[in-house]
């Protein structure tokens, strides 16, 4: 684990890099963005040996920021670029949960030809993903802490998997103070900032992983018309990485398996470019008992686009 400053517009939080390793490899790393109220422990040992990054955000976890209240998604993702140059990363699969969603989203709009693949799990795209953010609306309090308080006891009553768990421990990961900023700045996205539109404009393989519990999302088949790959994860709901850890990794390493091999070299005869994506990383899905997936199937090519 290592300690860094990364200054933007004179704040100065203190991010964490673990987990990163095999930085000399062919592929690119795995970047992880977290939900707010969790960190970058969240992380999965079937990774080892293999590139992945992860820190805690400003206000989140270990990190900390002279400003609280000036935390938003625009500002993580500042922050996120900045600790991308400080570790010298270019080119990245990212994966982002709720929060680390989002941010993940207006990163990769910004910045999409840096990256592989993006998994966003739970990560708002519409307005019905505001369901806990939009509580700095709902539930208003002036005081941090208090709003903070009566968050933790809503979700601590809710009757979803793991919600009692995030309950328990999100008094430890977040500081009250940065909660305000990054809450109201996602319910300003996810109304005004057509996330869809972008999130299905992106150029490269994409997945959306969800818990059991929110396959009743109305957008899922239209991701999936769409070419986004999906990924139901059973007897969990907002939070895969308290409720199916195991499964919700392995589906992530299954995703950036196919993406790894998309990106393999062709053989010259056939391409002039060093690598070339598969057409099939934006339609075949990667189990097919997934209802709301496309069906699997070979992908029409055109002539010399055969596969070698």
């Amino acid at each position: 684990m290592t300690k860094h400053e990364i200054r933007r517009h004179g704040r100065a939080p203190v991010l964490h890099q673990p987990h990163r390793a095999g930085a000399a490899t062919v592929f690119p790393p795995r970047i992880r963005l977290h939900e707010g109220g969790l960190c970058r422990h969240c992380t999965d040992s079937g990774f080892a040996g293999q590139p992945f990054f992860a820190y805690d955000a400003p206000g989140c976890g270990e990190s900390w920021c002279s400003n609280l209240e000036s935390i938003s998604i625009p500002f993580l993702v500042d922050t996120a670029l900045a600790t991308l140059a400080d570790q010298g990363i270019e080119r990245f699969h990212l994966v982002g949960h709720s929060m680390g969603g989002l941010t993940s989203l207006m990163l990769a709009h910004q910045e999409p030809g840096r990256v592989a693949s993006f998994i966003d799990i739970e990560g708002n795209i519409a307005q019905e993903d505001c369901f806990l953010s939009r509580q700095i609306f709902l539930h208003p309090h002036e005081d941090p802490e208090l709003f903070l308080q009566d968050f933790i006891a809503r979700n601590w009553a809710a009757p979803y998997y793991s919600s009692p768990l995030y309950a328990t421990s999100v008094r430890y990961k977040v500081r009250a103070a940065a909660v305000r900023g990054i809450f109201e700045s996602m319910v300003n996205l996810s109304d005004n900032a057509d996330l869809m539109e972008k999130f299905l404009a992106l150029p490269f393989p994409r997945m959306f992983m969800y818990g059991e519990q929110n396959r009743s999302l109305t957008y899922l088949p239209h991701l999936a018309a769409n070419g986004v790959q999906l990924a139901e994860i059973t007897r969990s709901g907002h939070f895969p990485m308290y409720s199916n850890a195991p499964e919700m990794w392995n589906r992530i390493a299954a995703f950036q398996r196919q993406t790894a091999r998309a990106m393999e070299p062709w053989p010259a005869a056939q391409t002039n470019h060093k690598y070339r994506r598969r057409p099939t990383m934006m339609c075949s899905p990667i189990l097919p008992e997934n209802p709301y997936a496309s069906t699997p199937g070979q992908p029409k090519t055109a002539p010399g686009d055969e596969w070698p």
